[in-house]
C-alpha cells in the first residue's frame, strides 16, 4: 500500500550533498517539504530547484525545511547545484538526497518495488519521481501532489497549500478554494453555532453546512 495522507513517513537514513541524515531527526519540530526529481541536469527540474532556492526566506518564515530528492549520486548533485544557482541567481542551501538506490522513491511510492535504473537510463525511466510531499512536525504526510515530466511545479501553490495546512492545524478551521492568507476561513461542520460564536465571534452562514469567518 502506498503512502497516504496522515500516514507517518518512513524514517529513512539518506545520503545528501550535505552529508548523511535521518529524516525524522532532520525534520525535528519543523514542517518539511520533500520534492523529488527523476534525474540531475534536466531542464524543468533545474528551474524548479532554482524556484525553491529563491523562496528560502518564505520557507524560513513558515518554520519549514525543504529537501530535494533526485535519482542520481552525491557528486552529480554537487555539480548540478552550480547550474541551479546560476538559474536561480541565489544559493541553493537545502540538501539534495542522492536516491541512486531508489530507497526514497520506493518508500514514498513514487516507483514500484521492482523498479531499477538501467544502464544509459533517461529521465523517462524514473518519470514518476516528480512529487511534492508536505510533512507536519508530527512526521505525518499532510499533502502530496505529482506532476508529469513536461509541466513545472507551481511553488506559489505549494506555499499557499502550506499556509492552508498550517492555518488549519493551528486554528482548527478549513480553507476554501483559492484561499490566501488573510481571507475568510471555513468553520468545520463539527463545530456548533454556539461554539463557533464563542471561538470566532461573528460568522457568516452561506449555507447550513458552509459558515465562514475571519481569524
Amino acid at each position: 500500500m502506498g503512502l497516504r495522507i496522515n500516514d507517518t513517513i518512513p524514517d529513512l537514513t539518506v545520503q545528501t550533498d550535505q552529508g548523511q541524515l535521518r529524516l525524522h531527526e532532520w525534520i525535528g519540530d519543523s514542517w518539511a517539504i520533500l520534492f523529488s526529481h527523476p534525474k540531475d541536469f534536466t531542464p524543468v527540474c533545474t528551474t524548479e530547484f532554482g524556484a525553491v532556492a529563491q523562496l528560502a526566506d518564505e520557507w524560513k518564515k513558515r518554520s519549514t525545511k525543504v529537501i530535494g530528492v533526485s535519482v542520481d549520486g552525491v557528486e552529480d548533485h554537487k555539480k548540478w547545484k552550480g547550474d541551479i544557482e546560476k538559474v536561480a541567481g541565489t544559493a541553493a542551501g537545502f540538501p539534495i538526497i542522492a536516491d541512486d538506490d531508489l530507497q526514497v522513491s520506493k518508500a514514498f511510492d513514487m516507483l514500484p518495488a521492482e523498479a531499477y535504473l538501467p544502464d544509459g537510463r533517461t529521465p523517462a525511466d524514473s518519470a514518476t519521481v516528480r512529487s511534492v510531499f508536505i510533512i507536519g512536525p508530527d512526521k505525518q504526510l499532510k499533502l502530496s501532489m505529482t506532476y508529469p515530466m513536461t509541466v513545472g511545479r507551481n511553488f506559489a501553490e505549494v506555499l499557499r497549500a502550506l499556509d492552508g495546512l498550517q492555518t488549519s492545524a493551528g486554528k482548527g478551521v478549513a480553507t476554501p478554494a483559492n484561499w490566501q492568507v488573510g481571507e475568510d476561513v471555513i468553520i468545520p461542520t463539527s463545530v456548533s453555532d454556539t461554539d463557533a460564536k464563542a471561538r470566532f465571534g461573528s460568522f457568516k452562514t452561506v449555507l447550513p453546512y458552509l459558515r465562514t469567518t475571519k481569524l
